[in-house]
């Protein structure tokens, strides 16, 4: 693709990166094959390829955002599906991200809506608002239908009761046998520490039994990713800072061998921290080192550990949902299905696997007629193949999939606990 951004507006990193990525695009449409958005609504503007042309228009021209423009690029899912399919390595997410942050800087939206963006991004990253917010929801949901469309879907989708949790709060969940052969930092996030505290708990309950010592410090709470997606850069930056520092400090001081994600999406955006402090005199080399020790859960698992596989009294059918930041984001598709087959469990494939569930971080509550589409088309492939668990590695797809059935969907990691010595999930007591 031929570009004309000038020598001045190269001066800029983002626009410097942006051009790179433009040149490497051969307009081929083989992005919109695989596009969500596209597939649903059929306009050009609403797959990959309509989307870099708008954003390359807009950033080359210097063009003060449209509200058609603001309307389409609003409409990704930031799934990357795209990205699977390119033929020339287009490295879409940077784009989009890079579109996100100038809409943000540039466009005025409507008052709701800029007003409900603002809330989001301030209460979901903090588990304390989070939970204060679920607190409130629980009285304000009877009277949902006096409110508009999107602020009654957002009522909806938020929980109101939070399970307790198990496990005391420690900075370091030593190793159940003393036989230590491993050190990690697990980052247990702001939403799955509140709703889903049993995720974290089999991940560190597992680690433990099979030699490995898990760290949680104190001062990191959210990755990131949320206000990232809204374009809320600066946002962002403060909680990728907060994150780089604090992990490098545990890192420096006593060592880590992996930083373990548990939620795909938080993993695909801190493997980025590299990439988004390139040319970052402090924090650089700091960034470009917590991208490289960072893991997801399946990936740690698969190339570090032998897991001690207990023997199955029930074989369970398991459809395994690949979430779009796991095979998309950061590549890892067979890892947890391999994992999961040790189980002696038979694992189903999800036809149209590749589509997204409908959730992407906060896009079902600000798209929620496009996501409840997704949300219904993943819902019947699922109950097609007739699965008695579905298993997942990201908390957003949990939640959303959950919304759509009565299947019980688990994180991986939570059966693989429980096949490997850990209680059984409670979800799954009628099992």
């Amino acid at each position: 693709m031929q570009t004309n951004f000038s020598i001045e507006q190269l001066n800029d990193k983002e626009n410097q990166s942006s051009e790179k990525i433009f040149r490497k695009c051969v307009h081929c449409g083989y992005c919109n094959a695989t596009c969500p958005t596209f597939h649903l609504l059929g306009d050009e503007l609403d797959g990959p390829r309509g989307r870099i042309y708008l954003i390359k228009d807009m950033l080359e021209n210097q063009k003060k955002p449209s509200e058609r423009i603001v309307k389409h690029i609003d409409r990704c899912l930031s799934c990357c599906s795209c990205m699977t399919t390119c033929p020339s390595g287009v490295n879409y997410m940077h784009i989009i991200d890079h579109g996100r942050n100038y809409i943000e800087k540039y466009y005025q939206r409507p008052f709701i809506d800029r007003h409900i963006r603002n809330i989001l991004s301030i209460v979901i990253p903090n588990h304390h608002l989070f939970r204060l917010a679920g607190f409130f929801t629980k009285f304000v949901k009877p009277f949902k239908f006096l409110f508009s469309k999107k602020i009654k879907g957002m009522i909806t989708l938020m929980p109101t009761n939070f399970p307790k949790k198990e496990m005391k709060d420690k900075t370091v969940y030593p190793v159940e046998n003393g036989n230590k052969i491993a050190r990690v930092a697990l980052l247990t996030g702001c939403v799955q520490k509140v709703i889903s505290p049993q995720i974290n708990e089999a991940t560190i309950r597992l680690l433990n039994r099979h030699g490995v010592e898990v760290v949680v410090p104190k001062k990191i709470n959210c990755c990131g990713s949320l206000n990232h997606h809204l374009g809320k850069e600066n946002s962002a930056h403060k909680e990728f800072k907060n994150n780089i520092l604090h992990w490098y400090d545990e890192y420096s001081k006593d060592g880590l061998d992996a930083i373990i994600s548990n939620t795909s999406g938080c993993g695909t955006t801190i493997k980025d921290y590299g990439f988004i402090f390139r040319g970052d005199v402090e924090l650089e080399n700091k960034a470009k080192k917590i991208s490289e020790l960072t893991k997801d859960i399946s990936e740690y698992l698969s190339d570090n550990l032998k897991l001690n596989f207990k023997d199955n009294n029930k074989v369970y059918k398991i459809a395994y949902h690949s979430a779009c930041s796991m095979q998309h984001g950061q590549k890892i598709h067979s890892k947890p299905i391999d994992l999961l087959k040790k189980t002696g469990n038979e694992i189903l494939e999800i036809p149209d696997g590749h589509f997204c569930c409908g959730s992407a971080g906060t896009y079902n509550m600000l798209q929620a007629e496009i996501a409840d589409k997704l949300l219904n088309e993943k819902v019947k492939n699922i109950e097609k193949i007739k699965p008695d668990i579905i298993s997942t590695g990201n908390i957003g797809c949990i939640t959303q999939i959950a919304n759509g059935t009565n299947i019980p969907i688990l994180h991986t990691i939570e059966i693989l606990d429980w096949n490997t010595g850990g209680p059984k999930p409670k979800l799954l007591s009628n099992l």
